[in-house]
This record gives structure tokens, C-alpha cells and sequence, in this order.
């Protein structure tokens, strides 16, 4: 079996969010409540800016609800971030 790394960039703030696969995966959506929260913007900002309902945008980072993918790449956008995938060498 191979494994990756998915790698999840924020380019404007040169953050990087690193989850190892499949040793104990972390959540990429636990990666972008991550990249919400460095942010330090209003969650009420990121909902007006992106079109996303803020209650649907609050309950997702709070853990109790997904979003759809449609949804992830709006914030993904807005938040500057970038989602890739890499090979692990030998394995």
C-alpha cells in the first residue's frame, strides 16, 4: 500500500498544515477549522465574504456538521489555501 501526505497551504500567511497518511490520519477538515482559526477573522466575515450560510460555516467549525465540497473550495479560496497530495519515497 502507498502512502501520501496531504499538504494543505496557506499562501498568503506561508502556513503549512501537514497530515501524514494513513498513519493516524488527520481529518482534512480539521485542517481547514486549523486554517479558519489562524486566521483570526470573524467567522461572520469569512460567511459574508465566501456565500456560505454562517450558522452551516459555525457548526462546521465547531465539528458538529461537514460541509460540501462546493463549500470547502469557497473557503479554500478565500482562505488562500492549497490542497496537495505527494508521494512518499520507497514506499
Amino acid at each position: 500500500m502507498r502512502t501520501s501526505d496531504i499538504l494543505v497551504l496557506d499562501k498568503a500567511h506561508s502556513t503549512r498544515y501537514t497530515c501524514a497518511m494513513p498513519k493516524k490520519p488527520r481529518k482534512f477538515s480539521d485542517q481547514i477549522r486549523q486554517a479558519i482559526g489562524a486566521r483570526g477573522e470573524a467567522r461572520y466575515r469569512i460567511a459574508q465574504e465566501t456565500g456560505l450560510n454562517e450558522a452551516a460555516l459555525g457548526k462546521f467549525f465547531h465539528g458538529e456538521r461537514g460541509l460540501s465540497l462546493d463549500s470547502l473550495d469557497k473557503l479554500a479560496e478565500y482562505l488562500g489555501l492549497e490542497v496537495v497530495t505527494k508521494r512518499r519515497k520507497g514506499r
